[in-house]
């Protein structure tokens, strides 16, 4: 059992999925890319950096976002690929910055070439945005030591909700494992510091789980409380 301690409220684990909105723009051509990321809502950004965490994705799989992939198989520019598959949106403390970036290297790209780069027309950019819905499960966790047991068996919108998407809502970046540690500090200082060394982009929901859920173990299991 676990022992019963102060501290903050329980956490309560939420469950989510993605609902693709389309936005209506699209693009052809790389400058069209250019021009349309200049103004549209950067929800559209953040779906097309985080979105293929919570769907299957069958074309270009080595690419982590749909720029990139797009730049692949629909303009067949590989060095433009490479260069906006390494952006790391985790690098970027809001959606602006992250907008700019892509922005720079685009521009970037165009002044490289001497055509623009074209798609086929069943290939063309659609620019989509995304909307979070979310579910109830049965998980409050009261005590930290609880989490070791219980993120094994989250499911992988769980896992996305509290460890990517809550860090659009707090100030400091933080997900929600650590902004809920925060409320016992300085006690589990150490275990946030841990939990901000985990990069969730470069790999699946199931990987980020098995990190996460390692970690839990290890910390809880080797006395560090």
């Amino acid at each position: 059992m676990f022992s019963k301690r102060k501290g903050p409220k329980p956490l309560v684990i939420k469950d989510c999925t993605l609902i693709a909105i389309a936005t209506g723009r699209r693009a052809q051509n790389l400058r069209e890319l250019r021009d349309n990321l200049q103004t549209v809502h950067p929800g559209s950004i953040y779906y097309h950096f985080w979105g293929g965490l919570l769907r299957s994705r069958f074309d270009d799989p080595e690419y982590n976002n749909d720029f990139a992939a797009w730049a692949n198989h629909g303009l067949h520019d590989k060095r433009l690929a490479e260069r906006l598959g390494v952006i790391n949106p985790t690098d970027y403390c809001d959606l602006e910055l992250l907008r700019r970036e892509l922005i720079e290297v685009i521009e970037e790209r165009l002044d490289e070439t001497e055509f623009v780069p074209w798609s086929k027309t069943d290939q063309q950019f659609q620019f989509i945005r995304a909307q979070i819905i979310l579910f109830d499960t049965p998980w409050r966790i009261r005590d930290p030591e609880e989490l070791a047991a219980i993120v094994p068996r989250m499911p992988v919108g769980s896992i996305f909700y509290h460890f990517i998407d809550a860090r659009r809502c707090t100030s400091d970046g933080s997900d929600d494992f650590r902004a809920w540690l925060a409320g016992f500090s300085p006690e589990y200082a150490d275990l946030c510091d841990r939990l901000a060394s985990v990069d969730p982009y470069f790999v699946v929901l199931t990987e980020l789980r098995q990190q996460l859920a390692s970690l839990f173990s290890e910390y809880f299991g080797r006395g560090y409380t």
